[in-house]
């Protein structure tokens, strides 16, 4: 009623009057009355809308009778507040100035930035991302004398104290608005599961006016934030208010939503609470109930919390229990947990309901300058975190929402003391490590690393939305955030059970996202959850790695670090268990992520470099080393093999991976960590052990060997050299980086900066962003003592901006100086560092240019050799690597090779192996004596060099070295040769790949020293010192380990490759293989003078080619060691003999080279004159072939050789002529495309339709290919299944057609012409990592070489031959050359002497054609038995191909044979040498002589029905296959070339079967009555003569006897019925019997063509005319 009154007054008298009444001593009048005008304006049952009129009666209230706006300013006058806490939101522009900020996060706005002084500081403009707040005067975040003159001043000091009825009113009026605020909220939230249509932006856009009028107040200064603050945090206030009074229904269902929303805001949903326990929420208690919202234990005790994690934690990565997220009995129910007890909980609470609604989050910040708020407020959110990521998980918007969660913790987690405060009281480190352990475990995937049965390990899944859309980056944040403040990073350090807890979260991404190499197939979709997986590894792993390891730096802190190292490998361990992990890596696989050894390797490092610690304190026993080392080298050597395009097959995505490895936001968090690792594995492991290690995991072993001829396992030709370039590559950077062996932080930002600036010119922003910064962003700009400024300005010139003709700007960029490429050009540094390899070419070109402009050097500089900073004390056993004797056999074998030429030497590995050379000379191993191992028989590789001193090893000449080479290879040739002329002492059998025998050895008993002598092997090697290692005992294993067979390659059943052993002679020492390269690479015989020793200065040698690299180094080798110098003379000597006097020498010398040039030129010209002899000799023959049998004869008697009508191939590449040969084969230029074309076709000639209705269909079930997929799996169903895929061909659909343009080339000849194509830079329109290409003369594209047959091109003379064998003797010929083995093609000279040896080039190149044939279709078009992979899959698939191609080439003709052999892609067939290659293949199956079809379609007794088992199921009758399959199988397994009789006999005998199997499919088209009269009609024919040749007695012939077989002709009587409309005459008859033998007769015709050359039936277009030409 009073109420009532009030309404109809005047808002402003009415506000003064209540205002008046609440002055008043006794005012409980005036408080009624205030609280009954309340219940009226700010009933929230009013309507769904908030009333606008309600907001006006506050702001009149408010202000007590004054304006509202006259209110704000008289409040505004006693504004106290010490700071600025202007908030902003996305996209506002405002300041950071790292030299004033105390926190990495401070920022400033525009106002307070430009009213302070910040001359000459380092700061920066910036856009603002998420949103935040000015720190201006708020000395926890940012020093004093950077705050602006506004609040610089304490200018809460001179503020007169608030008058106490100035904000009387606001304190009675503001709990009633902002319950009613909460009220709405309240009401208008629905959970996402119980409305569809759940609209939350409504309610928000309703409340607008309302918030924004809270965020008004908070405008108007400290004197009503303090008011807000007390009525926000006052308990008993929203005790009053929050759940209405007693008899307000509404209030109380209000109150009742409230709960039930607070019901779904723990972490386990309803169903688990009810199986596992009471729910979770947030804490209530904030000193102790943090964990019993998240632990696993009662938040209770601590101690009990640690004491279970650490159990859990123990129990082995894989069969880690689940984090259970919920509270224990201790909290019986959820509403104990999460109980608000004031307005601002409650607020917060709906903020997050909301998901973070900008206009609430700017009020909530809006408060901050308040301490009070922000101790509560900061507690509050601490309190909700859980709840906070459990909704963020949850929500559509996740980004929108990240913002501004971080927006606020941002503000909370940057001041340390407040951060302090909380970790303690509310266990801050505690929640958050743990949600993060629950928000991961919401995408974790068994790991398939190793062991992928048995592995039990869990990795997250990388293609989450978590992971994917980077939802887990707020709470990261906030991690990284408060682990920037020491106090809080000690107390997480000092936390077991934390630790703990973080080891297994940092195990979920060890081993995420792991790569398959493809080996058959292009992978189809090529995945992109790399992305994710770096982001994760860099922002959840790595940056909190760097903010931890900010506070190891000093010795006091020495105990953290070993906690964290001891940690690390504990978790490793287990890591190790779980994956099932034993020595050696699985094959084929590939992860970049291994976070867990990361942060071993920085603690580590850190330790030593910081804390002064011994590292040998912080390593495990040998064995785990050895085990730690694997993951990191198997990376390294996968990025070789990438680089070698050995992971092409899983298309750009790896290479993507293997540049972000690398890439200078990643580089030292993933690559440094894990080189240095290495580094100290290699430090503390055996050196033969690693250096063998290192080769085996580069696939190089089998390359390492002297003999010029080798058999690699696992790589092809064209991969080895890359491979090998890696390998030494990677030594080299192994043995000279020193980023974590003892540089500092100075010297390590200059060689980042110049390895940069030496690839190109940079700009000031893109060099900033390049060089590889500590991770962590809030760690300040660049590590190091020194600037980035003075450091930029120390290595490069600026060269200023300058315009360009076209009016736009070209940025300043800076250049190195001249002294920096002089001195400081580090090659090694460069290739570590560069994303793209092209950029270590412009790194060189630069160099080139620069010693050109100078004029030091103008040939063709090779990298520059640069000295090392000395090493760390504690790593001083890497300089063993260098003095090891498995390195020197492997430089020995590698110079001796480079000077003997072999193949896939190149300049890149010379160059390594002498950086290694050099590198040993200048770091000798400290005490030798020590060192060397004394010379024990059992080594196997002692018998190479006396010590492992490279120093004294460099002059040990190496005489006799066993070796193992395929029979093919010149040694064995030389060998037989020596043989003929003397007697040879015997060699023993060996496993070897590479072995050596020193000279004094010789000497004696040869028979006895060479069972003596042990076998070097690198895998042997390695293997035997694995063994030692962990047996920790001294006898050897027991055997050498054989390198792995070449069991993947495709080699004929019994015929292994064989390998033979070899003595070589070498006489040869490290030195002496130096200089002779020398004099190799200058072309000079005596290209080093024994006056040239005394001369050298190696200080001279700094810039230069190869010649200056080897002679700086035999300098140093000299200088340093009597006994090398002493050598060296000797082979100076020995190699350059005494200059003759000088006047003589130039005459001389132009007279020898005069004579030399003169023989060079006739030998030119004589091999000119024999290729032209031959190019007319062919054209000759090819123009006299006529037609004639006495030319033909005259031909067969002059003939000496029976190849002498060899054909002659012309290379399009180097313009020779010649034969194709089995050594040297040439190939024609072809095409391979998988077609369907022929499963397209239809039985009806009607043009198809396109369709337009979903009706319609384009593909009809008449097609060719449905058609064959439908009889093939209806015989699977019947019949035995290899015999099926015997009768039928496949290929109709994604069938492999070989198209040529018919030019030819040398095999090797397209290799080089492949090469030089991947190494053009230039964009090509084809893939040539994919092998394709176009034809170098007729630029047509091209995917493969199809090779040449060694002989005649198209059988003539005796195999053209008629004969007047009989039919029977021919049956019995073709059947006993069916029984022939196949023997694969070798190398002509073997062929004489062992016709089943080592394969010849040509083999190899049938065997790759093969592998392209099966790469160019889809693996589901090659597999069509029941057993995948099968032989009779392949047996099929092959045979196919050369049918597809015959059809297709009939398709080209018009569908028949009438235009004789018009078509243009007819002469250009490769049909003659794709059946070649196919045969070759085919003949290494065998078919079992008893299901072989020959013998059951010629034999003459009839033999009984073969016995089947119950499960076993028949062979397909005859009747059933298809003939043309059967025509073509006969001809590919018999030995080509096959002659024309035996061909014609096969046709005769399948004709014979054609002819049948259409009387037969005729005969079920005829009714009854029909075949009665057709069975009586060839009876009484039967008698007449020649009747074996009318088809009439034929087919009655057939029809009595398929009457005899029950069911063959009732089951299809009615339809019989159907289809005999029209009645069956003679000349219908006839006419279908052709049409039905037609397609036989014509594949027939075309493969005699094909094969014999035979012209094909030219006549006019009529059927008719066809049949009878055929």
């Amino acid at each position: 009623m009073m109420a009532a009154s009030l309404l109809r007054r005047d808002k402003r008298s009415t506000a003064a009057h209540l205002k008046a009444d609440l002055q008043r001593a006794d005012n409980s009048s005036g408080l009624r009355q205030l609280r009954e005008l309340l219940d009226t304006v700010l009933d929230p049952e009013r309507g769904s809308d908030p009333d606008p009129e309600g907001l006006d009666w506050c702001k009149w209230l408010l202000a007590g009778g004054d304006a509202f706006d006259e209110f704000c300013r008289t409040v505004r006058s006693y504004d106290n507040a010490t700071l600025c806490g202007l908030v902003w939101t996305a996209n506002f522009v405002a300041y950071r100035c790292r030299t004033c900020g105390i926190s990495p996060c401070m920022s400033l706005c525009a106002e307070c930035f430009n009213n302070s002084d910040h001359t000459g500081h380092d700061f920066n403009m910036f856009r603002s991302q998420a949103g935040g707040a000015c720190d201006c005067g708020d000395g926890n975040v940012m020093k004093e004398s950077g705050f602006c003159s506004r609040h610089r001043l304490k200018t809460g000091e001179n503020v007169p104290s608030v008058p106490w009825d100035l904000l009387l009113m606001s304190e009675m009026v503001l709990p009633r608005f902002i319950i009613t605020i909460i009220q709405y909220l309240r009401d208008g939230y629905t959970e996402p599961e119980s409305a569809a249509d759940r609209d939350l932006q409504k309610v928000l856009q309703q409340l607008e006016p309302h918030i924004s009028f809270l965020e008004e107040l908070t405008k108007m200064g400290g004197a009503m934030r303090t008011v807000l603050t007390k009525i926000l945090t006052n308990q008993q206030t929203f005790k009053d208010l929050s759940m209405g009074q007693e008899e307000n229904v509404f209030a109380k269902r209000n109150y009742e939503k409230y709960l039930s929303a607070l019901k779904s805001s723990g972490l386990v949903s309803v169903e688990e609470k009810g199986a596992g326990g009471a729910g979770a929420g947030t804490a209530t208690d904030t000193s102790a109930g943090a964990l019993s919202l998240l632990g696993a234990t009662a938040a209770a005790s601590l101690e009990d919390s640690s004491k279970e994690e650490d159990q859990d934690g123990l129990q082995g990565v894989g069969q880690r229990k689940r984090v259970k997220l919920s509270s224990s009995t201790k909290d019986p129910s959820i509403m104990d947990t999460l109980k608000h007890k004031c307005f601002l909980e409650e607020l917060l609470f709906w903020t997050i309901k909301y998901e973070f609604p900008q206009k609430m989050v700017t009020f909530l910040l809006n408060m901050l300058p308040d301490q009070d708020y922000k101790i509560t407020f900061t507690k509050t959110f601490v309190q909700h975190y859980a709840f906070i990521m459990k909704t963020l998980m949850k929500s559509h918007e996740s980004d929108t929402m990240s913002n501004r969660i971080v927006h606020i913790s941002v503000q909370l987690f940057s001041n340390e003391e407040l951060a302090r405060h909380v970790t303690e009281e509310c266990h801050l480190l505690d929640i958050m490590v743990t949600v993060l352990l629950y928000m991961m475990e919401s995408c974790l995937i068994k790991s398939e690393l190793q062991d992928e049965e048995n592995n039990r390990h869990v990795v997250v899944n990388c293609g989450e939305a978590l992971l994917k859309n980077n939802t887990y980056w707020p709470l990261v944040s906030d991690f990284i955030n408060i682990l920037s403040h020491q106090s809080v990073a000690k107390r997480f350090l000092e936390d077991r059970s934390l630790l703990l807890l973080w080891m297994s979260f940092v195990s979920y991404f060890q081993g995420m996202n792991l790569n398959k190499r493809e080996l058959n197939e292009h992978v189809e979709f090529e995945s992109q959850t790399y992305y994710a997986a770096f982001a994760a590894e860099l922002e959840a792993c790595a940056q909190p790695m760097w903010g931890l390891l900010t506070h190891c730096k000093v010795k006091e802190t020495q105990d953290y670090t070993k906690t964290v190292v001891r940690y690390c490998l504990e978790t490793l361990q287990m890591w190790f268990d779980a994956i099932g992990f034993l020595d050696e890596p699985a094959l084929n696989q590939l992860t970049f992520h291994l976070p867990l050894h990361r942060y071993y390797a920085m603690f580590l490092s850190k330790g030593v470099k910081c804390q002064g610690l011994d590292l040998d304190s912080l390593l495990p026993d040998q064995e785990m080393l050895m085990k730690i080392m694997v993951h990191p080298l198997q990376i390294q050597a996968s990025l070789s093999e990438i680089h070698s395009n050995m992971w092409v097959r899983n298309g750009l995505q790896i290479k993507g991976q293997a540049m972000t490895y690398v890439q200078s936001h990643f580089c030292n968090s993933m690559i440094d960590p894990d080189i240095y690792l290495l580094q100290v594995c290699a430090s503390r492991l055996d050196p033969d052990y690693f250096i063998s290690s290192v080769f085996e995991r580069f696939k190089v072993v089998d390359l390492l060997t002297m003999a010029s001829q080798h058999q690699n396992a696992v790589l092809d030709s064209e991969q080895e050299r890359p491979m090998l370039e890696g390998a030494l590559t990677f030594l080299v950077i192994l043995s000279s980086l020193r980023i974590h062996l003892g540089m500092s932080d100075d010297e390590i930002l200059r060689a980042e900066m110049v390895s940069q600036l030496c690839m190109n010119d940079r700009t000031h922003s893109s060099l900033l962003d390049l060089i590889p910064e500590n991770p962590n962003p809030k760690s300040g700009v660049v590590p190091g003592s020194c600037s980035f400024e003075e450091m930029l300005s120390a290595v490069a010139d600026f060269k200023a901006p300058v315009f360009e003709p076209g009016g736009s700007m070209q940025q300043g960029m800076y250049t190195p100086k001249a002294e920096v490429w002089e001195k400081e050009f580090d090659p090694i540094m460069v290739i570590l560092r560069t994303v793209y390899r092209r950029d270590v070419q412009s790194a060189m070109d630069r160099y080139t240019a620069f010693l050109k402009q100078s004029g030091v050097n103008t040939g063709n500089p090779w990298p520059p050799y640069k000295e090392r900073t000395p090493l760390h004390p504690c790593y001083r056993g890497l300089v063993r690597l260098l003095h090891c004797k498995t390195l020197h056999i492997v430089i020995f074998t590698l110079l001796y090779k480079i000077w003997m030429d072999h193949q896939n030497m190149s300049e890149h590995v010379l160059c390594m192996v002498l950086y290694l050379i050099e590198l040993g000379l200048d770091n000798q191993v400290q005490d030798d004596k020590v060192e060397e191992e004394p010379c024990i028989e059992e080594h196997c590789h002692d018998s190479w060099f006396p010590g492992t001193s490279l120093l004294s090893n460099l002059h040990h000449v190496i005489n006799f070295v066993r070796v193992r080479v395929p029979e093919t290879a010149p040694e064995v040739e030389r060998k037989r040769e020596r043989e003929r002329e003397r007697e040879t002492p015997p060699s023993t059998s060996s496993e070897s790949a590479t072995f050596g025998q020193s000279s004094r050895r010789l000497t004696g008993n040869w028979r006895e020293n060479l069972r003596e002598a042990q076998v070097f092997s690198l895998v042997a090697e390695r293997r035997r010192k694995f063994q030692e290692i962990i047996n920790r005992s001294n006898h050897e294993a027991s055997q050498a380990v054989r390198p792995k067979s070449s069991s993947s390659r495709w080699l004929p059943p019994g015929s292994p490759p064989q390998l033979v052993t070899e003595i070589l002679e070498i006489r040869e020492s490290m030195l002496s293989l130096l200089v002779k390269l020398h004099q190799k690479l200058s072309a000079k015989q005596n290209s080093l003078s024994l006056s040239w020793l005394a001369e050298v200065d190696p200080a001279h040698h700094a810039h230069g080619d190869g010649l200056t690299a080897i002679e700086r180094i035999l300098a140093k080798a000299a200088a340093r060691s009597r006994h090398s110098k002493r050598c060296l003379q000797e082979i100076c000597g020995k190699v350059c003999p005494p200059v003759p006097p000088k006047k003589n020498s130039p005459g001389d010398k132009k007279s020898m080279d005069k004579e030399e040039r003169r023989q060079r030129a006739r030998e030119r010209q004589q091999k000119l004159l024999a290729e032209f002899a031959s190019r007319q000799k062919s054209f000759m023959e090819t123009a006299m072939d006529v037609e004639s049998p006495e030319t033909d004869a005259v031909m067969d008697v002059g003939s000496a050789e029976p190849l002498d009508s060899e054909v002659l191939y012309d290379c399009v590449i180097c313009g020779q002529s010649g034969p194709s040969t089995e050594d040297r084969p040439t190939g024609l230029v072809v095409l391979l495309q998988a077609s369907s074309v022929l499963g397209h076709r239809c039985r009806s000639d009607t043009p198809k339709r396109l369709p337009t209705t979903d009706e319609e269909r384009i593909y009809p079930e008449d097609t060719c290919g449905a058609t064959h997929d439908v009889r093939l799996s209806l015989m699977q169903r019947y019949f035995k299944d290899s015999s099926c895929l015997q009768s039928v061909s496949v290929g109709w659909d994604g069938g492999v057609y070989v198209q040529t343009c018919g030019h030819t080339l040398h095999i090797d000849c397209h290799k080089s012409y492949m090469e030089s194509l991947r190494n053009d830079q230039v964009l090509q329109g084809f893939s040539v990592d994919k092998g394709e290409f176009t034809c170098p003369l007729c630029r047509q594209f091209a995917n493969s070489v199809l090779p040449c047959r060694p002989g005649r091109g198209i059988e003539t003379g005796a195999w053209h031959t008629p004969s007047n064998k009989s039919l029977s003797t021919l049956v019995k010929e073709v059947e006993d050359l069916q029984e022939q083995l196949g023997i694969f093609p070798v190398s002509a000279s073997v062929k004489q002497r062992d016709p089943i040896l080592a394969e010849s080039n040509l083999s190899k190149e049938m065997e790759s054609v093969i592998k392209d044939i099966k790469n160019t279709t889809q693996k589901k078009y090659m597999d069509y038995g029941k057993n995948p992979g099968s032989p009779d899959n392949d047996f099929l698939f092959m045979y196919s191909v050369a049918r597809t191609n015959l059809e297709l080439e009939l398709v080209h003709r018009g569908g028949d044979l009438c235009s004789g052999g018009a078509s243009a892609a007819a002469k250009r067939s490769c049909l003659n040498q794709l059946f070649h290659v196919l045969a070759m293949h085919m003949r290494l199956y065998s078919i079992d002589s008893a299901y072989n079809p020959w013998t059951r379609l010629t034999q003459t007794t009839h033999s009984r029905e073969p016995e089947f088992c119950d499960d076993e199921r028949p062979e397909v009758p005859m009747l059933f296959r298809d003939v043309p399959s059967l025509l073509i199988i006969f001809i590919l397994t018999m030995p080509q070339p096959l002659r024309k009789e035996h061909f014609t006999c096969v046709v005769k005998v399948l004709y014979s079967l054609q002819f049948t199997q259409a009387l037969a499919a005729l005969s079920i088209r005829f009714s009854r009555e029909e075949r009665l009269a057709w069975s009586n009609t060839g009876a009484a024919k039967k008698n007449m003569p020649n009747s074996d040749k009318s088809w009439e007695s034929l087919l009655g012939h057939v029809i009595s006897e398929l009457t005899k077989a029950k069911d063959v002709y009732d089951t299809n009587s009615e339809e019989a019925f159907v289809l005999s409309s029209s009645v069956w005459s003679p000349q219908s008859i006839e006419f279908t019997l052709q049409q039905l033998c037609l397609p036989f007769l014509r594949l027939s015709c075309l493969l005699q063509h094909h094969l014999y050359g035979d012209s094909l039936p030219g006549c006019l277009m009529n059927p008719q005319m066809e049949v009878l030409g055929i």
